[in-house]
């Protein structure tokens, strides 16, 4: 079994003329197919990455890159840990992705989405929550009975469209800040859906579709909402 300095000098070579032969491709397949139980693909990545940082100060820099990539594709061929259509991302306010994300999320829609979030006054999320429930996503939201009475919250405005909301009333908060689209797809972090998270706050959330946790959120979503039944 190899080392991990010898891997690295493996991909150096690969390295030399700016690109990944298929000849290297194929020498790079059995060094990954048995590397001791030390050194996973991870590990690998990033002295893959290391190698490159190091080439950067090359005028071809734009080729360093398309090596590294084309090392990345062989390592992710056995790399079994995630399907090849899983995606995870994150995003971060201040800024717009954040909630610019939810709302294309809402917008990509088709069949259902549950939120269960602490609060909502983002109007421009709000008005993405109304128009996925009026061309006939079923939405439900969950929210904390604290923060739907404040100024600016958009529940009263979700009743009036006949979006279902139920509100946690208890002396506690309900402060999660999650949703699932199409039971397909999860966001969730600390990202509260209000215009001063997107303007002022630092905050974040991830985006996921792995099956997992967005079958364990479905879970937790409908245990709040059975138990807020009124």
């Amino acid at each position: 079994m190899m080392t991990l300095d010898e891997i690295e000098a493996a991909l150096a070579r690969t390295l030399d003329d700016h690109r990944l032969s298929r000849a290297e491709r194929e020498a790079l397949a059995p060094i990954l197919a048995t590397l001791p139980p030390t050194i996973g693909p991870r590990e690998v990545r990033r002295r893959a990455c290391k190698v490159a940082r190091e080439a950067l100060h090359d005028p071809s820099a734009l080729a360093v890159v398309d090596w590294l990539e084309d090392v990345l594709r062989v390592l992710d061929r056995d790399d079994g840990a995630r399907p090849a259509d899983e995606v995870a991302e994150a995003y971060f306010s201040p800024g717009d992705e954040c909630w610019m994300t939810i709302v294309r999320l809402l917008e990509q829609s088709k069949s259902c989405v549950d939120v269960c979030v602490f609060t909502i006054t983002d109007d421009r999320i709000s008005q993405a929550i109304i128009a996925a429930h009026r061309r006939g996503v079923a939405i439900r939201v969950v929210t904390d009975n604290e923060k739907a009475a404040d100024p600016g919250s958009d529940v009263g405005w979700f009743e009036r469209e006949r979006v279902p909301v139920r509100v946690d009333r208890t002396a506690y908060h309900m402060h999660h800040k999650f949703a699932v689209f199409d039971r397909a797809r999860l966001l969730s972090g600390s990202y509260n859906w209000t215009r001063g998270a997107a303007r002022d706050n630092d905050e974040n959330f991830i985006a996921t579709s792995a099956p997992r946790l967005v079958e364990s959120f479905c879970r937790a979503f409908e245990r709040i909402w059975t138990r807020l039944d009124d």
